[in-house]
């Protein structure tokens, strides 16, 4: 395949600019080891695009975060004329955003935990709060489980949303699914093996993905495989209903009972040889090599 000059875009200026990095540098390496002409592009303007415009060929997209996974990047790319990975505008800011994402699966009938939000148009009400503790508070447009708390009372509510406010002026509150944590990676229309998360932490947190020496990554995943092909199609129908494409990586909560709970899309997940994907992908006999090569020729 004939990809020409190949710029992996990464670092940004988002909260999750430092795994940005090491994603990129991943990339670029597996790249260059299958003979392709890649080169670690670090940006954070559309000055830099416009120059990678004048002198590549396509793009991979290693941005995570902000400006990089919300569709700013991908709209600008497609202004300039460059091929890139990943899912486009629209569906990139969707699966950026979380409130919007449930609203659509809401929509398509399909389970994600119950929620409220909060925005400045639709203050916080503890007198109108109704879903019962725990529950989860997260920023709407962070990634890495960045601004995010567990809290089991109305004291703590309050304080774990001034502390999401910090990093958005929308805020989800969400029902705590008390289970076992599962992610899917989706590559070309296919659910990979599914993995398992387990964590000493309340919930796999920015410490638990990025720092901890005990989470467990899980893979094959051990359920019943009836009950793994059937979160996997979920999975793909829920990637399909934001419109996203090529790649990513559905985050699933799998409750006492065996209902599976949507939660997240992630439209670019970490891409070192140690994250998820990779390593979902590794257990359907792909190398890190034969996924970024994959991912790449998309845009052909």
């Amino acid at each position: 395949m004939e990809f020409g000059k190949v710029a992996v875009l990464m670092g940004g200026k988002a909260a999750e600019r430092e795994i940005s990095l090491k994603s990129g540098t991943a990339v670029t390496q597996a790249l260059q080891r299958q003979q392709i002409d890649a080169t670690a592009c670090d940006v954070s303007t559309l000055e830099d695009l416009q120059e990678i415009a004048k002198q590549y060929d396509r793009a991979f997209i290693a941005l995570h975060g902000r400006w990089g996974e919300d569709g700013k990047v991908q709209a600008a790319l497609e202004d300039l004329g460059i091929p890139y990975t990943g899912s486009g505008m629209a569906a990139s800011a969707i699966a950026m955003d979380k409130l919007r994402s449930k609203w659509m699966w809401r929509g398509a009938g399909l389970p994600t935990p119950d929620f409220v939000w909060i925005s400045d148009n639709n203050p916080f009400d503890r007198n109108a709060f109704s879903i019962p503790f725990p529950v989860i508070v997260k920023p709407s447009h962070e990634g890495s489980s960045i601004g995010m708390r567990k809290v089991d009372s109305l004291a703590e509510l309050e304080k774990a949303v001034i502390y999401a406010q910090q990093f958005d002026s929308e805020v989800l509150i969400e029902q705590w699914v008390t289970g076992s944590e599962f992610t899917a990676g989706i590559l070309n229309g296919e659910a990979l093996p599914l993995i398992q998360l387990k964590t000493s932490h309340d919930f796999y947190d920015f410490e638990a993905k990025y720092k901890s020496n005990d989470t467990q990554y899980i893979c094959p995943c051990g359920l019943p495989e009836e009950l793994e092909v059937s979160i996997q199609k979920m999975a793909l129908q829920a990637f399909d209903v934001i419109g996203a494409k090529t790649w990513g990586r559905i985050d699933v909560m799998l409750d006492e009972s065996n209902q599976p709970w949507l939660i997240e899309l992630n439209s670019v997940p970490g891409m070192t040889d140690h994250s998820l994907v990779p390593m979902a992908a590794k257990q359907a006999g792909r190398s890190f090599e034969q996924l970024v090569v994959e991912i790449l020729a998309s845009t052909l």
